[in-house]
């Protein structure tokens, strides 16, 4: 087999494990800072500090019961959370983990693959993560499922049209689509989000609504809908649903790290005498570093602020968050002309 193609399969494999690995501690994680923050203890029995906490939770999940309802579509019953596990999964392909590694004489670079329209396919399978959440809507034949996935699909396609035109400013700051490419350029000189703080904050509230996250987590409001889309879920399907989510937080927050905030690049690293692969594993951590960072966040504004209306939600996505992506795009463009940058 060619070792480029190995190289390939074993970093797509390391990245699978990781982001489920994190994904399942997020869990512990955010137990543990919604007890300090509520002044309460958080998991403790399983385990030393409750770190065996999300094994016990995920055996939990696969011995539980598995039920699908009588009058439900059965085979879209089974697809809908494997489909949005899928969909979450994907996302993590095209993150630069890294600067790359030397083995044998050969460099690999540290990504599954360097597509060079790398944005627009996060664009795509985020948008097409929805469908997971539409179809065990759909297929749940429950009036609560239904209604939660209609609000996470007309949530989801309303932030998204705002996220992505916080990154057209960025492609036209930047000049390329490939986030490789982005996070090279980060290297050489200032962070992004210093050239476009406004489309960081723009990106930044609509990952919270696109992960379905508080104070965005409308689809699943238990206090209206029981438990929206997933109310009918048990067993390890209902843990994809809820599994996803966390991937999901995860690799937002690693494309935030790596759109605006320099990706794997820190300050003074070529300066430190770091070199080859011990300045790529410095590197992979150094973001990793970057990434539990906008977790914290995540986690901090779940258990901080009171969830929206949906009322309001729908106004903040159209009528601010759109008007001021429109506006960014603008400025940019004119800072560029009058700069020289734009011919």
């Amino acid at each position: 087999m060619d070792p480029i193609i190995l190289y390939k399969i074993i970093l797509a494999v390391v990245v699978f494990a990781v982001s489920l690995g994190v994904a399942a501690y997020m869990t512990w994680g955010e137990r543990k800072l919604a007890a300090i923050l509520q002044d309460r203890v958080g998991p403790d029995r399983a385990g030393p500090l409750g770190l065996l906490q999300p094994i016990a939770d995920g055996l939990k999940m696969i011995f539980k019961e598995e039920f699908i309802p009588a009058q439900s579509n059965k085979w879209l019953f089974i697809l809908g959370p494997s489909f949005f596990m899928l969909t979450a999964c994907m996302t993590g392909a095209v993150v630069p983990w890294g600067s790359g590694l030397e083995i044998g004489g050969l460099y690999y670079p540290m990504q599954v693959t360097d597509i060079n329209i790398g944005l627009l396919y996060l664009l795509g399978v985020v948008s097409i993560g929805v469908y997971g959440i539409m179809i065990g809507g759909w297929a749940s034949n429950n009036k609560y499922a239904m209604l939660g996935a209609l609000r996470a699909s007309s949530q989801m396609i309303s932030y998204e049209i705002a996220m992505g035109l916080s990154l057209i400013a960025l492609v036209m700051t930047t000049g390329t689509l490939s986030l490789a490419e982005i996070a090279r350029q980060q290297d050489e000189g200032l962070a992004y989000v210093v050239y476009q703080p406004l489309g960081f904050l723009i990106f930044l509230i609509c990952a919270f609504a696109e992960t379905n996250r508080a104070p965005f987590d409308l689809p699943e409001s238990e206090s209206e809908l029981v438990g929206g889309f997933h109310t009918e879920y048990s067993s390890m399907k209902l843990g994809f649903f809820l599994f996803a989510e966390y991937i999901n937080m995860f690799i937002s927050s690693a494309v935030m790290a790596t759109l605006y905030f320099g990706g794997y690049n820190f300050p003074f690293q070529h300066e430190l005498g770091l070199e080859g692969n011990t300045l790529a594993i410095v590197q992979a951590v150094v973001l990793l570093l970057k990434i539990f960072i906008f977790i914290f966040i995540f986690m901090w504004v779940r258990w901080t602020l009171p969830r929206f209306r949906y009322d309001q939600l729908m106004n903040l996505g159209w009528k601010v968050l759109l008007p001021l992506a429109l506006a960014n795009i603008f400025i940019t463009g004119l800072v560029m002309y009058f700069t020289g940058k734009l011919a």
